[in-house]
């Protein structure tokens, strides 16, 4: 079973856990960490014969043009990650083109591949923003990852699919959830990231199975290029929960990333797409 691993490029002081902490226009003069963990990535990729998808902020392709060249050289592939990490649901309509055109055109000129997919955000596609779909599908994207199925205090739509859908009536855009378990009647996060990070690498490898056995459906996995960084600046004034969520086992994620690109088959997004678009239909 042909699973898919995918990168959020992003740098320490974009996420979500430190949005309101941070600010946009203090981003230029902190410490950019994003393009040697991102290469460090590339080489654990290269070093297990693994093909990604790298989900990547416009803001970072704008300054980094070489590193989406390296990406791109290696075989994976560049999707868009927005333009600066703000949530779908701060966006109306005309905003979220505004944004989904400003990143895919910094994106595919850095990279000089065409860019067909997405994932919002701190997956915030959700029941707030029903239109977001269509406007994906109006913009020409073949794909999202963009829904988590799951309830989160983030993010979440625990009433949307587990697996492959087609959001759009008449559209071959296919929107492809992160991955979920189901234990004891619920269904639980086990798509990476944080989660991946913080439990037992045990529990990643159960879920994989479980879906690739059970339900006979590819994982989605994702992680953060910071995360294999333990000697990233800390941020002492953000809420306890947000420090412990960010930086709980930076030091031991590499080696479970190498243990899963041990333990499975993965390949990139957009290919996964193609399969599962068919199935969907």
């Amino acid at each position: 079973m042909l699973n898919a691993l995918s990168v959020d490029v992003e740098d320490w002081f974009q996420v979500g856990a430190f949005e309101r902490t941070i600010r946009r226009e203090d981003w230029p003069g902190l410490s950019h960490r994003v393009e040697q963990n991102t290469d460090a990535v590339l080489a654990l990729f290269d070093e297990a014969g693994v093909k990604a998808t790298f989900f990547t902020l416009g803001w970072v392709a704008e300054r980094y043009p070489a590193l989406m060249r390296r990406i791109v050289a290696g075989g994976h592939e560049v999707a868009s990650h927005g333009y600066d990490h703000a949530r779908v649901f701060t966006f109306d309509g005309a905003q979220f083109r505004a944004d989904l055109r400003r990143s895919r055109a910094i994106l595919e000129d850095a990279s000089g591949q065409a860019v067909t997919g997405y994932r919002a955000p701190s997956f915030s596609i959700d029941r707030r923003v029903p239109w977001a779909h269509e406007v994906l599908a109006e913009e020409g994207y073949a794909y999202s990852s963009s829904v988590a199925p799951i309830r989160h205090d983030h993010y979440g739509w625990p009433e949307s699919p587990r697996f492959a859908w087609k959001p759009v009536a008449g559209s071959p855009l296919v929107e492809l959830p992160v991955t979920t378990a189901r234990l004891a009647g619920r269904t639980l996060a086990a798509g990476g990231g944080g989660f991946f990070r913080l439990l037992p690498y045990g529990f990643s490898r159960w879920a994989i199975r479980q879906v690739n056995r059970r339900d006979r459906r590819p994982a989605i996995i994702y992680f953060h290029p910071w995360e294999i960084d333990p000697d990233q600046p800390r941020v002492d004034g953000a809420p306890f929960r947000s420090r412990f969520r960010h930086y709980a086992n930076l030091s031991v994620m590499a080696a479970k990333l190498r243990r899963l690109t041990r333990d499975f088959s993965w390949g990139r997004v957009d290919a996964l797409a193609r399969q599962e678009a068919e199935r969907a239909a």
